[in-house]
C-alpha cells in the first residue's frame, strides 16, 4: 500500500491530429470546468499531428485556468536549453499554467529520420539525465553552463524567469530511466495503463523511491501521473479501463490509495466530448471525495 499524500488531480489528453483541431478546441474549453490539466502528446514524426508546443500555444488562448503539459516532449529532438526557454516563455504568458513533461523519445527511427542522433539506450538515459539538470538550471534563470560527452553548453544567461517554478515531470518505464525519475524529476509520468498495467506499478514505484533516497531526496517529492486509456459506460471489449461509472470510481480510488498515483490523465477511446463530460461531472468529484475519506480514516 502506497499513498504519497499529494492532492488528487485530473486531466484529459487532447488529440493533436490536424484534421481534428475544432474538436480539440472544444475539448480544451470543456475541460476547464472540472479538470486540472490538459495533456498533449509529442510525436512530431507523425505527419498528421500538430507540433505539441505550437498546439499548446494556440490552446492557452482558448482557456483561462487549466494547466497544460507535454505528455511527453521528445528531448532528443528538442535541445534542453530551448525546451526550457519555451516552457518558461509559455509560463510567463499564461501566468504559470505550464508543466514540462519530457521523455527520452519514443522511437530511435523517428528521431533519426528527423535529423536527430541515434543513441543507444544507455546514451539516451545519460542524455536525458543531463538534460533535466540543464533545464532545471535554465528555468531558475541566471548563468547556465554544462560540459559532458552529451552536451556542450558554453554558458549563457537563462530567462525569462517563470512566475512560479515549472515542474519537470519525466516519462519513464524501464529501470534506468525510473532511477533518473527518482533522482531528478518532480513527477513520474507513467505510460498508458495498457503498457504499464497496475500489477507492474509497485515495482516501478519502488525503483523511483529507492533512487530518490539514494540521492537524499524524499520520495514524496515526486508526483505520480497515470495515463489511463479506456471508456466510461456499457461498452464491451476495447483497450484499457472499460466499464460503468462506479467501476471507474472504485478503480481510480484504489490506484490512488494503493498504488500511489495522484494524477489521472484520461485518454478516451470513443466519443471524446461525451466521455469528458462523464469523467468531469461524475468520476472526478467522487474519486476526490473517496480518497479524502480514506485518508481521513488512516
Amino acid at each position: 500500500m502506497t499513498d504519497y499524500g499529494h492532492p488528487i488531480t485530473f486531466g484529459v489528453s487532447l488529440d493533436p491530429a490536424a484534421d481534428r483541431l475544432d474538436e480539440t478546441r472544444e475539448m480544451a474549453r470543456a475541460a476547464t470546468g472540472g479538470l486540472d490539466y490538459l495533456a498533449v502528446q509529442d510525436h512530431p514524426y507523425q505527419p498528421g499531428y500538430l507540433e505539441a508546443w505550437t498546439l499548446i500555444s494556440h490552446l492557452v488562448a482558448e482557456t483561462d485556468r487549466i494547466s497544460f503539459f507535454t505528455d511527453v516532449a521528445d528531448l532528443q529532438l528538442r535541445p534542453p536549453t530551448m525546451l526550457a526557454k519555451a516552457a518558461a516563455s509559455l509560463s510567463v504568458l499564461t501566468g504559470g499554467r505550464i508543466i514540462l513533461g519530457v521523455g527520452g523519445g519514443a522511437t530511435a527511427d523517428g528521431i533519426e529520420a528527423m535529423g536527430g542522433i541515434r543513441r543507444s539506450g544507455r546514451e539516451m538515459v545519460s542524455y536525458t539525465e543531463e538534460s533535466i539538470q540543464i533545464m532545471r538550471r535554465a528555468l531558475a534563470g541566471g548563468a547556465v553552463e554544462f560540459h559532458s560527452d552529451q552536451h556542450a553548453i558554453g554558458g549563457y544567461t537563462a530567462g525569462p524567469i517563470p512566475p512560479a517554478p515549472v515542474p519537470l515531470w519525466l516519462g519513464s518505464h524501464k529501470p534506468r530511466m525510473l532511477a533518473v525519475t527518482g533522482r531528478h524529476s518532480d513527477g513520474w509520468i507513467s505510460p498508458l495503463n495498457i503498457y504499464v498495467p497496475p500489477t507492474e506499478v509497485p515495482a516501478k514505484q519502488q525503483l523511483i523511491d529507492d533512487a530518490a533516497r539514494s540521492a537524499r531526496r524524499d520520495p514524496q517529492a515526486v508526483r505520480r501521473i497515470y495515463n489511463v486509456i479506456g471508456a466510461i459506460g456499457p461498452f464491451r471489449g476495447g483497450q484499457g479501463l472499460i466499464g460503468e461509472t462506479q467501476l471507474w470510481i472504485d478503480t481510480l480510488t484504489e490506484w490512488a490509495v494503493e498504488l500511489g498515483f495522484d494524477t489521472f490523465i484520461f485518454w478516451p477511446t470513443t466519443a471524446p466530448r461525451q466521455q469528458l463530460e462523464l469523467y468531469a461531472a461524475e468520476i472526478v468529484p467522487a474519486v476526490r471525495q473517496r480518497v479524502g475519506e480514506i485518508r481521513g480514516q488512516r
